[in-house]
C-alpha cells in the first residue's frame, strides 16, 4: 500500500504534465526525452563523480585505519568508537554542524589562521564554485568513513590467523602479510562497500540541501536535489517523476551487477 502502489502512480505521472492540483496533460514520452536532453539534469548527474572520487578515498582511509586497528593498539577500542561515531549522527545534525564549520571566519578559516594562512586569501569553502563541491564531499567522507572501517575490521577478524602465522615462518614481513593475505582475503567486502558507497553517491541530498540549497547556478546541485526544486519549487511533477525513474534504474543497475559480481567471488572464494 506504502511502496508498490505510490510506485506504480508515480511512473502514471511520469507520462504527464501536471501540478499538484488542476488539469493534468498526457504528454508521452516528452518528460523522458527532457531528462536526457536538458543540460541541468545531466550536469547534476556529473556531479555525482564527486562523490565518487569521495567513495574512493573513503575506501582507502577506512582500509588504512582498519589495517592499523586490527592489530593490538593501545586504546583501540576507543578510537573505533570515536571514528564510527558520526555514522551514527543524523543527516541533517551534519548538515548544521558542518555549515558552521564552513562558515566564513568560523572554525575551519580560524584553524587554518593558527597554522599560518591569511584569511583573506581562504576561500568561501560553500560559496566558491570551484571547492564547494569538494567541501561537500569531505562532509561525506567524514560521516561514513567509521562505518567502512568498522566492516574491514570484521572481516580481518574472521582471516584464519594460522595463515600469518605460517607466513612469519616462511619469513614474510606485515606489508607481503597485508599485501599477499589480508588483502586477497578482503576483496568481497571491498567490493560491497565500494558499490555501496556509489550507489550512496547518486543519493545525496540532505547536506547539500542544508549547507548551499544546491551552490550559486546550482554548482552543487546533485541529482536528488534536482529533482526536488522540480517536484517542490517548480511543481514540475511529471517531469521529476522520470527524474525519479533515471535514479532508480541507475541505482537498480548498480546494484544488479554487485549482486553478480558478489556471487561470482563467493564462488572463486
Amino acid at each position: 500500500l506504502f511502496t508498490y502502489y505510490p510506485f506504480a502512480e508515480m511512473f502514471k505521472f511520469s507520462f504527464y504534465k501536471m501540478k499538484y492540483v488542476g488539469e493534468r496533460t498526457f504528454v508521452g514520452l516528452r518528460n523522458y526525452k527532457e531528462v536526457f536532453t536538458r543540460d541541468d539534469c545531466f550536469r547534476s548527474l556529473w556531479l555525482s563523480l564527486y562523490y565518487m572520487g569521495g567513495a574512493v578515498i573513503q575506501l582507502a582511509l577506512a582500509l588504512y585505519l582498519a589495517t592499523i586497528l586490527s592489530f593490538k593498539v593501545k586504546g583501540g577500542d576507543f578510537f573505533k568508537g570515536c571514528m564510527f561515531f558520526p555514522f551514527l549522527i543524523n543527516g541533517i545534525a551534519i548538515g548544521f554542524i558542518f555549515k558552521f564549520f564552513y562558515t566564513r571566519g568560523f572554525v575551519l578559516d580560524t584553524v587554518l589562521g593558527w597554522i599560518g594562512f591569511n584569511q583573506e586569501n581562504l576561500p568561501y569553502w560553500l560559496k566558491d564554485t570551484s571547492i564547494n563541491n569538494f567541501s561537500l564531499v569531505a562532509t561525506s567522507v567524514w560521516k561514513y568513513f567509521g562505518q567502512n572501517m568498522v566492516l574491514f575490521v570484521g572481516a580481518m577478524m574472521s582471516v584464519d590467523s594460522e595463515l600469518y602465522e605460517a607466513a612469519m615462518l616462511d619469513g614474510a614481513n606485515k606489508w607481503q602479510q597485508f599485501r599477499y593475505i589480508t588483502l586477497p582475503m578482503l576483496k568481497p567486502t571491498t567490493f560491497f562497500v565500494f558499490v555501496m558507497a556509489v550507489i550512496s553517491s547518486f543519493q545525496v541530498f540532505d547536506q547539500v540541501m542544508l549547507m548551499t540549497k544546491g551552490g550559486p547556478g546550482r554548482s552543487s546541485s546533485v541529482l536528488v536535489h534536482y529533482l526536488y526544486q522540480n517536484a517542490f519549487q517548480y511543481f514540475k511533477l511529471g517531469y521529476a517523476c522520470a527524474i525519479a525513474y533515471l535514479l532508480f534504474f541507475i541505482v537498480m543497475g548498480v546494484t544488479v551487477f554487485n549482486m553478480r559480481m558478489e556471487k561470482s567471488m563467493r564462488e572463486i572464494y
